[in-house]
């Protein structure tokens, strides 16, 4: 194996502080990150290194630091790491309590940089807010009022404000004078909980738009805290804009844009940028993931710009790099990259397209290394299999999709965890493994059989091709081999969610501000002056 050096707490500090390009790697399950991490760490389970890291960390040369909490897992992952072809790759000195005894700030939650960014700007911006009391009382009189919710369409209609439009907060400046063409008409933008409503509130304010604007506060978490009912299943969406719209929206988010300090690249300027070997150069599509399909910039990436100043760490995982955004319209890349600049980032949107330089087509392919050589069998074998003593089918999909669908007799695993995974189940002389497709059981395939000694097949296709098969399903928590640590139950997300959880999370936003001083590392420079 190679050499692995380490880094300190003061080393990650001092590059933060100077600016300099690193990636700082928590490579635990998302839950025991989302309990306690640095500010700028970016969560990248070892389970899902290999078919994560190369669109996250995409400079091979990037000075990567990896960390656990005493676990074992960091180790494991900068030897992964270096035989995946990076080049500077150290430990965190101590790990997660070496950070601790230093004196390092540990946040939690999840995209923890955005939302302390988001409440700092309510702070300095005093951004225009209505509580879910006030807002109800604008519905029930029938007012001139628009609701307009910044979230995915999958989150708005899981639940959403009564009468609310699914308006994903890149889309909001661009959309707004159509679903508010009478100036006076108030418009109220929400969220589940606080970040992307006040974000994208203040965009619409910033942009200068005619009309009363206010976030809702607290969002639907608000909403439901003051006794309130949601909707579900609602399925209001923005329409397309005409011409004068358009040039309209472009002209302010312009504006907005220069005043933030955002760059300009041509294709040359980023054919160079993309040639720096020295710096790394993210390419994100801000506009929907369906236009992205119908025709994109070679080698960008589907990043909607609502999501990607919600989730900045988790596309964009080294802090430092540089980012450059795309659209056709002039406004979702000048107002995403708005946002982007006043949270440290140097980002430029690239200017001067025309139709044709949207020449490929099709979904974003993710980079991944070789994929490791595996026995395959196909959905009748494994259904001959089964019916067989000592035969085990392992699950490596998302523990949500396990409970929601499996194949009969699964068992859900996580990658990283197979040691223990192995203590919970039945006694086997053959092991077959699955997930939504397979990719990661691929990966996981080699592991098993280097601990078990027994013969490993992959499912080809995964579930998914059991699926199309029109094969019987399971569904539930029976047979988990370990705790569903992969995932943080979010406590904004879903609609059965304590209020004690809803009130907690509420009043950890409101302390972020405070834990952003202690740190001092973020480097957000919110704009004050009137835009």
């Amino acid at each position: 194996m190679s050499t692995v050096t380490t880094r300190s707490f003061q080393d990650i500090r001092r590059a933060l502080l100077a600016r300099q390009e690193l990636a700082l790697i928590d490579v635990r399950e998302e839950d025991p990150f989302a309990q306690e991490h640095p500010l700028f760490a970016a969560n990248i389970p070892l389970s899902k290194l290999e078919i994560e890291i190369y669109a996250r960390v995409p400079r091979r040369e990037t000075a990567i630091t990896v960390y656990d909490d005493g676990e074992g897992l960091a180790a494991v992952a900068a030897q992964r790491l270096l035989a995946l072809g990076y080049h500077d790759v150290a430990l965190l000195e101590g790990g997660l309590a070496g950070w601790r005894a230093a004196g390092g700030e540990l946040f939690r939650d999840v995209n923890v940089p955005s939302k302390a960014f988001g409440e700092l700007v309510e702070s300095v911006r005093h951004t225009p807010s209505l509580a879910a009391e006030q807002v109800q009382a604008l519905l029930d009189a029938k007012a001139d009022v628009v609701v307009l919710d910044a979230r995915r369409f999958d989150e708005y209609q899981t639940m959403s404000i009564p009468g609310g439009v699914s308006v994903p907060g890149a889309e909001l400046v661009l959309r707004v004078a159509e679903l508010a063409p009478n100036p006076t008409t108030q418009v109220v933008v929400n969220c589940a909980g606080r970040t992307r409503s006040i974000i994208g509130t203040q965009s619409l304010v910033n942009a200068g738009i005619p009309n009363p604007v206010a976030a809702l506060r607290n969002g639907t978490i608000g909403w439901t805290l003051a006794g309130q009912q949601l909707a579900h299943g609602q399925d209001r969406r923005f329409a397309e804009v005409g011409e004068v719209t358009r040039s309209s929206a472009a002209q302010r988010a312009r504006k907005v844009a220069d005043q933030a300090g955002v760059l300009r690249l041509s294709r040359q300027g980023l054919a160079d940028w993309q040639a720096d070997a020295g710096r790394t150069t993210y390419l994100f599509d801000v506009r929907t993931p369906e236009e992205y399909a119908k025709g994109h910039v070679p080698g960008s990436r589907s990043v909607p710009g609502g999501q990607l100043v919600q989730e900045t760490d988790h596309v964009a995982s080294v802090r430092g790099a540089r980012i450059v955004l795309v659209d056709d319209d002039g406004v979702r890349a000048n107002m995403s990259a708005s946002w982007l600049a006043q949270m440290g980032w140097q980002v430029a949107v690239l200017d001067g397209l025309s139709a044709a330089d949207f020449g490929e087509t099709g979904e974003w392919q993710v980079p991944l290394p070789a994929q490791p050589q595996v026995d395959e069998i196909d959905v009748q074998q494994l259904e001959a299999l089964l019916a067989e003593p000592g035969t085990v089918l392992l699950d490596f999909t998302t523990s949500a999709n396990y409970v929601k669908r499996h194949i009969p007799g699964a068992h859900w695993a996580i990658r990283a965890q197979l040691a223990q995974a192995l203590e919970h189940l039945p006694v086997a002389e053959r092991y077959v493994l699955t997930c939504g497709s397979s990719l990661l059981a691929r990966f996981a395939a080699a592991d098993l059989q280097a601990l078990t000694q027994k013969p490993v097949q992959v499912l080809a296709g995964g579930t998914a091709r059991w699926i199309a098969a029109g094969k019987p399903l399971h569904s539930g928590e029976a047979q988990l081999a370990v705790p569903r640590t992969d995932r943080y139950r979010r406590p904004y997300e879903g609609t059965d969610n304590p209020r004690e959880a809803m009130q907690g999370y509420l009043d950890w936003e409101f302390g972020l501000i405070a834990q952003l001083e202690r740190d001092g590392t973020h480097g957000f420079e919110v704009l004050t002056q009137p835009l």
